[in-house]
């Protein structure tokens, strides 16, 4: 990716393998920083983070590329892209830069906070997780059980303004299912519809990776793994990881009441709202930082150098 805005900072960049696939994943900042934990969405790659990333420089910043897209392989079948076995994608994330088992700083946007969430509401059974979630910033996508609540409650409750307007934000799910069209027409007409996203979204062409095409294909098994499965299955036990939410209020894609529930499971949570649209990693990289910022130093976690002697390493040292 081409960009003048591209970090020039030294970073690593390695390798984990997990369940079946090889994520590409980057470090950089400050080895002495707390953990922070950045996973992108559909249909990006981890380049969507380059303008927040150098905001966090005295932060130890990891990022990895989501199995399918970027650097990293992609899953044999469908079952491959199912959230569990995103949430096993961040274990192994977590295990090869905090081997102590020290907590982390997760930040999501879209997709990668669909899946972080999952592990947010798992962190306090699951052993892999339990004690290494420090806080959670959530960016522009919903735990999956909870937008298939929402969207019941209003049918229930008749709520049609608001279902409406969810629905018509969510038309492209639907979409997604059908076999091979999807693939056919983000491979003949890339650049079609790299174009059409940049200019409806506010953002640059420089924000697409050349993955762009590979990135979207096969990133629409994220929906048809989950949407609607995921979106059926029973409510999440509550989580006492705390949250911040970022909400853009001008979200094309999710309506802003998706989160009006939120406490009752997840009562430890903070929101912010920012009048944007959806790709605020690229579009308000400074509010982003600031939140991410805001808390960590909330939850005053201070992992020590010492602690993380065993994971990977920045080039620089």
């Amino acid at each position: 990716m081409t960009d003048v805005d591209s970090p020039s900072f030294p970073a690593l960049a390695f390798s984990v393998p997990s369940s079946g696939v090889t994520l590409a994943a980057n470090r950089s900042g400050d080895p002495d920083g707390p953990t922070v934990v950045l996973v992108h969405g559909y249909p990006d790659d981890h380049h969507v983070w380059d303008r927040v990333v150098p905001l966090l420089d005295d932060h130890d910043v990891v990022t990895y590329d989501v199995r399918g897209t970027g650097g990293s392989s992609a899953p044999r079948d469908r079952a491959g892209y199912r959230v569990e076995r995103l949430v096993d994608d961040l274990v192994a994330v977590l295990d090869a830069v905090r081997p102590d088992g020290g907590p982390v700083h997760l930040v999501g946007h879209d997709w990668g906070s669909v899946q972080l969430w999952a592990a947010v509401f798992a962190a306090g059974d699951d052993p892999r997780l339990k004690g290494r979630v420090a806080s959670y910033v959530s960016i522009s996508g919903p735990d999956l059980r909870l937008y298939g609540a929402y969207l019941r409650t209003a049918l229930r409750e008749r709520r049609w303004r608001q279902l409406a307007d969810q629905l018509t934000k969510s038309w492209y799910i639907l979409a997604f299912q059908l076999p091979l069209v999807p693939e056919l027409v983000i491979r003949r007409a890339t650049t079609r519809v790299r174009r059409t996203l940049t200019r409806s979204q506010g953002l640059t062409d420089h924000h697409w990776s050349g993955d762009f095409a590979r990135n979207a294909a096969n990133g629409l098994n994220l929906y048809r793994a989950n949407a609607f499965r995921s979106a059926s299955a029973p409510l999440p036990s509550r989580t006492e990881v705390p949250v911040t939410l970022v909400v853009p209020t001008k979200d094309d894609f999710l309506s802003p009441s998706l989160y009006d529930g939120l406490s009752r499971h997840a009562p430890h949570h903070t929101r912010h709202e920012l009048d944007a649209g959806h790709w605020v990693p690229w579009t308000r990289p400074d509010e982003v930082a600031a939140a991410v910022r805001a808390t960590v130093s909330a939850t005053a976690v201070g992992p020590s150098r010492a602690a993380r002697e065993e994971g990977p390493r920045m080039s620089s040292e």
